[in-house]
């Protein structure tokens, strides 16, 4: 809506509907948004992103691009700045708008360079095309990008959006380059909430809310694994004030390969047979909880629940990493660094891999851990299993097991979840 404020102007001065087409504009706008292209701002179709944050950051791109572009053809449409301010006062707009190279479409360059155009109308353009690259770019790694609420603080050397320009930058390297982390995300997001925060964990709180890894809440199985979710709660508790203090949340094991481990044994043993009919049955829990744990220095949440009586609790940021590491039963179809198809395998209750200190992990062989179609404890056996063969598994039948047994790294201790 402030940004059309820029369109209009434009519109006026080249003397819609003669020299002035929003339409031409406005599709200018979306193809300078779209991720293909010769005038794309952000070319990730041509790069071809496979790591698993690079496919969910490109379709987040298209989404986020179709819908503002979407909502600028609206706005527009209804006329409102022009009603507001009126054709002499927008007739007047200057707006020195520092270059970034944002090319144009034929039809637009024909306007913008026309008979009307030149140079003070290409200012307000490029900053009208910059400011868009700039939200869509700023809204990349939230999931519910449509809610995130951030302050654009006036500043005299910066202008709407462009004080998350070096952050972006720092981004889109990275991105780019095909080296995103999970943490690299984190800190962007924090820059563009203006937390203050300069560290990164796995997730923040800052004054205006909570941000965490997407999914919490959601399906293991189907749930985003490098996006965030931003949720409007404080889970830290402090007074709220102007200066309330922004809180990264640490990881317990900041390094899980020397994290404390336990063996898991050998489990019931079992066969291929007696694994499908093993579904598991847990009643509970229907709730898990959030605890904080502080200590002088870092802050620290427990995904805790009740399983057959009984409280654990994992870290939620190796919930969150087992999460991200996981395999799903696709297999490689490469005999030679295939799992061996065992006739036997050990069959686990997850209430007895919950109450394990450390991560669980074992020497050898194949683990079936059912949990009954319970996603929470789901979710809590990803905090609690050492993240390295870790398969998840969605209805355990035979053609998926034929599966999960070659999905994976092809070597060491196989973990199965249903």
């Amino acid at each position: 809506m402030e940004l059309d404020k820029l369109l209009e102007a434009m519109l006026v001065q080249l003397g819609e509907p003669v020299n002035g087409d929003p339409t031409v504009l406005l599709d200018s706008l979306q193809a300078n948004l779209a991720i293909t292209g010769r005038v794309s701002s952000l070319p990730l179709g041509p790069l071809a992103l496979e790591d698993k944050a690079g496919v969910e950051l490109t379709a987040q791109a298209v989404r986020i691009g179709e819908q503002l572009v979407s909502w600028a053809r609206e706005i527009n449409s209804r006329k409102r700045v022009l009603s507001q301010y009126g054709p002499e006062t927008l007739g007047k707009l200057e707006f020195r708008s520092h270059c970034y190279g944002h090319p144009l479409i034929p039809e637009a360059i024909r306007q913008v360079w026309g008979p009307k155009g030149g140079p003070r109308i290409m200012q307000i353009y490029n900053e009208y095309l910059h400011q868009f690259v700039l939200l869509r770019d700023a809204l990349l790694p939230f999931a519910n990008w449509e809610q995130v609420p951030f302050e654009v603080k006036e500043h005299t050397e910066f202008k709407g959006l462009r004080f998350l320009e070096p952050a972006r930058e720092v981004f889109l390297t990275h991105l780019l380059g095909k080296k995103l982390t999970h943490k690299t995300i984190v800190q962007y997001a924090q820059s563009v909430v203006s937390s203050g925060l300069s560290a990164a964990g796995y997730g923040f709180q800052y004054r205006l809310g909570t941000v965490l890894p997407a999914g919490l809440g959601e399906s293991a199985g189907m749930a985003s694994r490098y996006l965030l979710r931003w949720h409007p709660v404080q889970t830290i508790q402090a007074e709220v004030s102007q200066d309330f203090p922004s809180i990264s949340f640490d990881y317990e094991y900041g390094d899980y390969y020397a994290a404390p481990r336990s063996e898991a044994g050998s489990g019931t043993p079992g066969n291929e047979d007696t694994l499908l009919l093993s579904e598991g049955h847990y009643e509970q829990p229907d709730v898990a909880r959030l605890l904080p744990a502080t200590d002088s220095d870092r802050t620290m949440l427990r995904f805790s629940l009740e399983v057959e009586g009984r409280e654990f609790s994992v870290d939620l940021g190796q919930l969150f990493r087992g999460h991200r590491f996981l395999y799903r039963p696709q297999g490689n179809g490469n005999a030679d660094v295939a799992f061996a198809k065992r006739a036997s395998i050990g069959l686990h209750q997850a209430s007895v891999i919950l109450a394990h200190s450390g991560l669980v992990t074992n020497a050898d062989g194949i683990h079936f851990i059912p949990t009954g179609g319970n996603e929470l404890i789901r979710w809590a056996l990803l905090g609690k299993l050492y993240p390295e063969n870790v398969v998840l598994l969605d209805k355990g039948d035979r053609d998926e097991l034929e599966a999960a047994y070659v999905s994976g790294k092809g070597f060491g201790t196989q973990f199965l979840v249903l």
